[in-house]
């Protein structure tokens, strides 16, 4: 019964990547990581990540209540085998040999919290976790949730290149969760399948920095340009729209840990040698006067 309701996912990516959970297809041994596995984000994304047959070794850490999600987790009947590390001192057994590290470490927004505020927290805590990994597994590539994002990325790429190990081609910020809500606000409105969705959303991670580009959407809609203020206006609001929600009691944790988990699967396919895979991304740029910025 699982299976058939993981199957009818309403979009196409969904199906594919919880499906696949179920192959028996032989891939390539691939190690990841997921710090911050018992948080909010953490619990959902490393059930995700344990449905995903190019994983054969998932790495839970956190600073307390790992191996409880560890064991949960690792009675799931799929490839990768678990194991959970908790505290400091095991921060560098959860990291070695890892192909790829997701970071949703830190803190969430909560009722009336900027991302600025966040900063003061989530930064201290990604600039620990990135100076392990540039330790124990500096050729990873690095998926960083952490908000906010726009600032957490360029943190991490500082700490590497102290430590000698920056390469802007394994370092992400992951706004997926951007696209996600861009293409499921769009399908809504114009009434088309939101498997058949395509959007790409460009700029940073936070507020207004969000760019959909509805635009060069796929499949067209003719929208006024009220339309696209809102829907803009929606996708940029988004996570206000579930802490509202969720009553100041949460945030965006499981449409999150989904983006997380689409964005991993993008980067372990890359690795793969799967050819034009395309999602958007924060990442070291050239494409504007900024040295960071979410494209294509």
């Amino acid at each position: 019964m699982l299976r058939s309701v993981l199957r009818r996912s309403s979009t196409a990516s969904a199906s594919s990547l919880l499906r696949r959970g179920y192959s028996s297809e032989s891939h390539p041994e691939r190690k990841v990581a997921v710090l911050g596995a018992a948080g909010g984000i953490g619990q959902p994304l490393a059930l995700l990540m344990k449905l995903n047959p190019l994983v054969s070794n998932l790495a839970l850490y956190d600073i307390a209540g790992t191996p409880g999600v560890a064991t949960d987790v690792s009675h799931v009947n799929t490839r990768s085998e678990v194991a959970g590390y908790v505290g400091e001192e095991q921060l560098g057994q959860a990291l070695e040999g890892s192909d790829v590290v997701i970071i949703p470490a830190g803190v969430p927004r909560k009722p009336g919290m900027t991302r600025d505020d966040l900063f003061n927290i989530n930064a201290g805590i990604v600039k620990s976790l990135c100076t392990a990994i540039a330790k124990y597994c500096p050729n990873a590539l690095v998926n960083m949730i952490s908000n906010p994002v726009n600032s957490t990325v360029p943190i991490a790429a500082e700490v590497f290149k102290k430590a000698g190990t920056y390469d802007e081609k394994k370092l992400f910020g992951v706004t997926t969760l951007d696209v996600v809500r861009a293409k499921t606000f769009f399908a809504g409105k114009a009434k088309v399948s939101v498997a058949d969705v395509n959007i790409p959303v460009v700029g940073g991670h936070a507020g207004i920095t969000i760019l959909p580009l509805f635009s060069q959407a796929t499949p067209k809609a003719n929208f006024s340009d009220e339309d696209i203020q809102a829907l803009t206006k929606r996708t940029q609001d988004g996570g206000t729209e579930v802490v509202e929600a969720k009553a100041g009691k949460g945030s965006a944790t499981l449409s999150m840990a989904y983006a997380g988990a689409i964005f991993a699967d993008a980067c372990l396919k890359g690795l793969n040698g799967v050819p034009d895979v395309i999602e958007c991304s924060f990442v070291q740029s050239s494409i504007t006067e900024l040295s960071f910025f979410a494209s294509k």
